[in-house]
């Protein structure tokens, strides 16, 4: 996913421009990942697909420790079956392991910011807790936050 986290400063409110900005890399990589690979998408899906990700990077629901598949489908304005498929479908994971994506993501990011405890950060990215922040961290990364973060600075 190229376009992980478009908008990289927290402002209360989303810009017009955000929109299309995101709009647009939504509207490029389903053409170049799935029409012209000939993988049939319906005109629903697509709607789907640019709404969960406007939800994701935009909004960064993700944030939220109590996202589920029922809350996320109400936001997107669809109902529990499409949002599963279209999660499944396009983006190759299921709910948990996209959320996951964008919560690691952005707790690499605050790690290489500094300033914040492990504790701390799991709870800013999402996590309910440090246990499945390092396990998720871990399982994507390769490596614990504190050897990410001493990696990061040695290769600064």
């Amino acid at each position: 996913m190229e376009y992980l986290f478009l908008r990289r400063r927290n402002r209360s409110t989303t810009s017009e421009r955000q929109k299309q900005l995101l709009s647009k890399a939504v509207r490029k990589q389903w053409e170049e990942d799935f029409v012209r690979k000939g993988i049939e998408g319906r005109k629903i899906d697509f709607e789907i697909y640019r709404s969960l990700l406007y939800q994701m990077e935009i909004r960064m629901v993700f944030l939220d420790i109590s996202l589920s598949l029922d809350k996320l489908s109400a936001l997107v304005g669809t109902n529990q079956t499409y949002m599963s498929n279209v999660v499944n479908r396009y983006f190759g994971c299921n709910l948990n392991e996209l959320v996951n994506t964008y919560r690691i993501e952005y707790a690499k990011e605050l790690l290489c910011a500094g300033g914040c405890g492990l504790e701390e950060i799991a709870a800013k990215c999402g996590f309910a807790s440090k246990s499945p922040f390092y396990v998720a961290f871990k399982k994507a990364v390769g490596m614990t936050p504190m050897k990410y973060v001493t990696r990061s600075k040695q290769s600064n």
